[in-house]
């Protein structure tokens, strides 16, 4: 009994990948974020992306000596450590750009595909959601982020060309399921940058829909300048805009989480 109320008490890791970039992994990542947080949860978010959109959206880009993800995955400092707070609600642990070489000097490490699970199992019990902001990439920095989360969400960008890299990433996730993470499985397909007014996001939307079912979540995001201007302004679409339609469906997609 003891032993289930601690996994009852750990965080649901959520990795959100796809390597395909541009969209709407960091938007969703954020957006979804502050939606839990306003449902009364514990958020963690954690910019796995050398680019560090997240960081900056959040008004977090660390100075100087700050430490940041790389320092979790390559000196295995303690995550507890760098953990930010944050102006948007959830807290992070925020990128920088070092964190793009940390795919090569990973590549030494015994257990390279676990250091990022390893390194959550120290604040798991401290939230009750870890959101894991994927670089739009399927190397090693994505494969740490699945082998760590219990789900995935992967946002799809409602057009025919984001469609077709897909298979890939599911067959990815296949894989790590198989042979590193026997938990892991698709939360669901989050359809972004959706825009109604055209045929051809229809038929995509359609098209997806049909080929995956359950699998893609009912709320779309549409495309929408509001949510471009939200992190310019250091804050999510729920606190920008928040009663816009898209703030409407990072809360549907939070609410679907916690069903």
């Amino acid at each position: 009994m003891l032993q289930f109320l601690y996994f009852l008490s750990m965080a649901r890791i959520i990795g959100v990948a796809n390597q395909k970039g541009g969209v709407g992994k960091t938007t969703t990542t954020l957006n979804l974020g502050a939606a839990l947080h306003k449902e009364g949860k514990l958020v963690l978010l954690v910019d796995l992306d050398p680019q560090a959109a997240l960081s900056t959206s959040l008004e977090s880009a660390p100075r100087g000596a700050e430490k940041t993800v790389y320092d979790v995955l390559l000196s295995r400092t303690a995550a507890t450590r760098v953990v930010r707070r944050t102006s948007a609600g959830p807290d992070v642990i925020p990128a920088n750009i070092d964190l793009a070489a940390a795919e090569v000097e990973l590549m030494a490490e015994m257990g390279r595909e676990r250091i990022l699970a390893e390194a959550l199992e120290t604040v798991r019990d401290r939230y009750d959601f870890i959101l894991i902001d994927c670089p739009p990439s399927l190397g090693l920095l994505t494969i740490n982020a699945l082998v760590a989360s219990r789900d995935v969400i992967i946002p799809l960008q409602s057009e025919y060309l984001a469609m077709r890299g897909l298979g890939l990433l599911l067959k990815t996730v296949e894989r790590i399921r198989a042979k590193l993470n026997r938990d892991l499985e698709v939360a669901g397909i989050l359809m972004t940058m959706y825009n109604g007014r055209t045929l051809h996001a229809q038929e995509v939307l359609e098209e997806v829909r049909g080929s995956f079912g359950r699998k893609v979540f009912p709320m779309v995001v549409k495309t929408s300048l509001r949510l471009k201007e939200a992190p310019a302004a250091g804050l999510s679409i729920l606190d920008y805009a928040p009663n816009h339609e898209t703030a409407r469906a990072y809360r549907a997609l939070a609410k679907e989480l916690l069903k």
